[in-house]
This record gives structure tokens, sequence and C-alpha cells, in this order.
């Protein structure tokens, strides 16, 4: 199990838009297409105008199949080309869990 952690960072003032656009138009086909959403947040202290959202995936495989049927969806593309001229940056980090780590979702 691995966990994507991305990051972006919005134009000052524009995280909010970031967000109303997302819940709109990005996030139930993000949902249906990568799966284990583990958690999607803004910042209230630190550097600010900052999004991050949390995936789990089985292995890099897997998400290298899943971002690919992402792109691939025209819903994506029509939500990523309103997206992305609120953003200054873009930051992604592979997690992989201490060896103790088990997810809430995976316990039984």
């Amino acid at each position: 199990m691995l966990v994507e952690m991305r990051t972006y960072t919005a134009h000052p003032g524009k995280w909010r838009e970031y967000l109303r656009l997302y819940e709109a138009e990005g996030l139930a086909v993000q949902q249906r297409i990568l799966g284990r959403m583990v958690g999607y947040y803004s910042t209230e202290l630190g550097e600010l105008n900052q999004i991050i959202h949390m995936w789990a995936y089985q292995d890099m495989n897997e998400r290298a199949e899943r971002r690919a049927a992402l792109l691939k969806e025209p819903q994506w593309q029509s939500y990523i080309a309103k997206m992305l001229p609120l953003l200054q940056r873009q930051e992604s980090k592979i997690l992989t869990p201490a060896s103790f780590f088990r997810p809430a979702w995976q316990e039984s």
C-alpha cells in the first residue's frame, strides 16, 4: 500500500474557487476512477493557498493504471482546462507506510 500526497499551490485568493470547481466538476470523476481518497485539505497555517489531497493505491502499477484512465476521461480533461489556470505550482509525493502502520480501511 502507498499514498500519493499531492500539494497544489493556488494563486493568492484562488483556493476557494479551486475547491468550488473541484467539488462541482472534479470530485465525482476522480473518486470514481482513483478510488480510495485518504483526505482532502486546505492550509490554515504555514504556507497558505495550498490544497493537499491524498489517494491510496496498492502499488505503483495500480496508481499508473488509474491515473492513465483518469487522464483519458473527457469530463476530467474539461475540468483540468478550468482548474490549471488557478494554480501556481503542483507537487506530488509517494508515501510508504511504516511497517507497524495499518490504515483503518484495511482493518476488519
